[in-house]
């Protein structure tokens, strides 16, 4: 069974990186949404910072801009990256390949493996290729960061995209031509960012909105982002006589600190929260494959 997965993720690492336009795309996307945010959002993240009544300096606010904007960049690239590398799923299923090796001895849960981890590992090289050019735009930008929290932003890079994959491997699982595949892209595209706080902050929500969205475990991953990217910054606002209230409102601003019904969440509990979810969609869309693979035989 083991060398059945092993040849089943290579052959979809090899075709995903062989579709030179999906690969290229993957590739270049992270880079033009920093451009893009770099300079439409960073003016945005700017005044929120200095209109308020008490002026920051300007250097630690570029190192708290810099930090919103590749947390930003980084929640949505490890989702919507798995979109695109998950595709292959659902062009197998177009052209009939899938139905021929669920008709096979390859087992359901072995093909439904094969798929996540190819894309996972797929993701996971873009994710990072995108992790370290947001890394070197805040190191121009405004650097505040330590060892420890480049560690535990590519550990984020690292969860989210597992969370990534098993969501779109999932929603993927229903699509079944290049047309559905085409709106979903889009749609994911489009919300996906606002929907996790990547846009706009949370804190700057309704109060209902808030609610919901508290719900949604990609929120999560936008916090834990903002966290080990920022708490530099806002730690440097400390050192230099800031006080304790002014850094706790910039943390709950920045969604930094997230409230579930009035209550912060720890960030243990946010790791929790998308481990959790990333287990119960992947046995979910597990379970899903081989319900299939049962109706196919009969």
């Amino acid at each position: 069974m083991m060398n059945t997965l092993f040849i089943l993720i290579k052959r979809n690492i090899r075709l995903f990186f062989r579709d030179k336009g999906m690969f290229f795309t993957s590739l270049v996307t992270p880079a033009i949404l920093l451009i893009l945010y770099a300079t439409f959002l960073s003016n945005v993240y700017r005044e929120s910072y200095v209109t308020g009544e008490t002026p920051l300096p300007a250097d630690v606010v570029d190192g708290l801009v810099s930090g919103q904007l590749v947390s930003s960049l980084l929640a949505v690239c490890c989702v919507t990256i798995a979109f695109c590398s998950n595709f292959l799923m659902v062009q197998d299923r177009a052209n009939g390949c899938a139905k021929d090796l669920l008709a096979s001895p390859v087992k359901a849960h072995s093909l439904a493996l094969s798929y996540y981890i190819a894309s996972f590992f797929s993701t996971l090289l873009m994710s990072f290729a995108a992790a370290g050019l947001g890394l070197c735009y805040m190191a121009v930008a405004g650097w505040y960061l330590t060892a420890a929290d480049v560690f535990f932003t590519l550990l984020d890079v690292l969860l989210l995209v597992l969370f990534g994959t098993a969501l779109s491997s999932l929603i993927n699982f229903f699509l079944s031509s290049q047309g559905q595949i085409a709106a979903v892209g889009t749609i994911v595209s489009a919300g996906y960012g606002f929907i996790c706080g990547a846009y706009m902050p949370i804190y700057s929500f309704s109060s209902v909105l808030q609610k919901i969205v508290a719900f949604l475990p990609g929120t999560y991953g936008t916090s834990l982002f903002r966290n080990h990217l920022m708490q530099g910054a806002i730690e440097e606002l400390a050192n230099r006589g800031m006080g304790a209230e002014t850094t706790e409102l910039l943390r709950d601003i920045t969604d930094c600190n997230l409230y579930f019904f009035g209550e912060r969440v720890e960030v243990w509990v946010m790791y929790l929260v998308l481990a959790l979810t990333t287990l119960l969609l992947l046995g979910a869309y597990i379970l899903l494959q081989y319900l299939r693979q049962r109706r196919t035989r009969r």
